[in-house]
């Protein structure tokens, strides 16, 4: 019988001690998980501030890029209105030219070659080279002579097409905000991850979605590395 009541002794005391490592064990596992929840939160919180940072930085550009656009297609505009402002200024000093030659009164078609402006003489005078009084192939007007140019519809021309640079580079800079914004999106998945797991007592289903929490974090945080930044 004594020996019989050492055993259970033995036995109660083994028990005892597996218990203790148990409950020193549990208590490991859930310090780790304290641990890494708050690593999470708070790396959540960064990257959270950060992507909306980015997408509010890249929401900026857009709005100066397209503000540019629209200031280059304004100048653009009045190029080509002053343009054709003077293309009626020698559309019409050219018909009275030609009525005083018609009529023969050259110092009066002199005084209207005189008129004319710098960037139709030139086109002007390989027009007439051409004698197109009497000439019918000659073409109908210094207008279509390859000598004439308009510097203000060239730069016209060029300021459109700077515009319509910035314009896409704009929409690209949206689209990017937009990426930023949807990777913070992404991240508050991780929170309520995080939020739902501490309404579990079961060890494993939250230690399982502090996992998934993580995982998708680590998603998030390349996400954030590959996008382009300002």
């Amino acid at each position: 019988m004594p020996e019989i009541g050492g055993t259970n002794i033995e036995i109660a005391h083994k028990l005892c001690e597996k218990d203790g490592k148990d409950t020193q064990q549990s208590s490991r596992t859930e310090f780790i998980l304290e641990i890494l929840g708050a690593i999470i939160l708070a790396l959540v919180a960064v990257t959270t501030a950060y992507s909306g940072y980015q997408a509010a930085q890249w929401d900026g550009l857009q709005a100066e890029l397209y503000s540019e656009a629209n200031l280059l297609n304004m100048e653009a505009a009045t190029l080509i209105t002053a343009n054709g402002q003077e293309l009626i200024y020698n559309t019409n000093t050219i018909n009275a030219w030609l009525n005083a030659k018609m009529q023969g009164y050259e110092d009066i078609a002199e005084f209207y070659e005189r008129r004319f402006l710098p960037e139709f003489k030139p086109a002007f005078d390989a027009w007439i080279a051409l004698d197109p009084i009497n000439n019918s192939e000659a073409p109908p007007g210094p207008l279509y002579m390859p000598e004439y140019h308009s510097s203000k519809m060239e730069e016209a021309a060029n300021l459109s097409s700077e515009a319509s640079a910035k314009h896409k580079h704009g929409t690209e800079a949206r689209a990017t905000a937009d990426d930023y914004v949807r990777n913070t999106v992404f991240l508050a998945t991780v929170l309520v991850l995080m939020a739902i797991s501490q309404q579990f007592e079961i060890k494993s289903i939250r230690t399982g979605l502090i996992v998934l929490s993580f995982l998708l974090l680590l998603l998030g945080i390349l996400n954030l590395i590959v996008l382009p930044r300002l």
